[in-house]
């Protein structure tokens, strides 16, 4: 899969039982994925801010490409509105497959999934293996308390001062879009990320 600089990863919730004022947040930031020219990549799920935000992107006309592992395509998780699906062996490979084809990712509100995909994404950026921005969509100010657990590990000398570079903090859609590609004249789309599995 080759490196994608047209191209937004999205990572958030599946879950349909979310407030409304994320689904709509998701959804904002896929039309304007779509409205700035770039392709929107995530998940590919149908339910929850991945399926917003995969609405919002169809709607203004924009590219979608879900990557999911085989097991949940399987099953049926995809999104039907999907331009694109890619079916990869296992979780890691999806992974890696979703960061390899974008500029940046952004990362809207979601569970351990959510969170787990969101620092690799800056662990990768810490190892200067991934080279485009992490944007945190802190919508209604979802994710202060990782906001503070980051800056308590800087406090307590786990990461350096430097290391809150690693990511940018958005309030709205706008601000999202905007700080995620910002970069784009600073990434190496030439290096791609290695497949650690043993």
């Amino acid at each position: 899969m080759e490196n994608n600089a047209k191209a937004i990863t999205v990572y958030g919730a599946s879950s349909p039982a979310v407030d409304d004022i994320y689904k709509e947040a998701a959804k904002e930031t896929g039309r304007l994925i779509a409205l700035s020219g770039h392709t929107l990549v995530s998940g590919g799920g149908r339910t929850g801010l991945m399926g917003a935000a995969i609405e919002g992107a169809c709607a203004a006309c924009g590219k979608t490409i879900g990557v999911l592992p085989r097991f949940m395509d399987e099953r049926g998780w995809g999104n039907h509105l999907l331009s694109e699906k890619i079916a990869t062996p296992d979780m890691h490979t999806r992974k890696s497959a979703m960061m390899n084809m974008s500029l940046g990712v952004i990362a809207l509100p979601g569970g351990v999934g959510t969170f787990e995909e969101l620092m690799e994404a800056i662990t990768w950026r810490q190892l200067n293996i991934y080279r485009g921005n992490v944007v945190i969509l802190n919508t209604a100010g979802y994710y202060d308390p990782l906001l503070e657990m980051l800056q308590r590990t800087i406090e307590q000398h786990f990461m350096r001062d430097d290391h809150t570079d690693l990511w940018q903090v958005a309030s709205t859609p706008s601000e999202a879009v905007k700080m995620v590609t910002s970069a784009t004249a600073h990434c190496d789309f030439s290096q791609k990320i290695p497949d650690t599995r043993n």
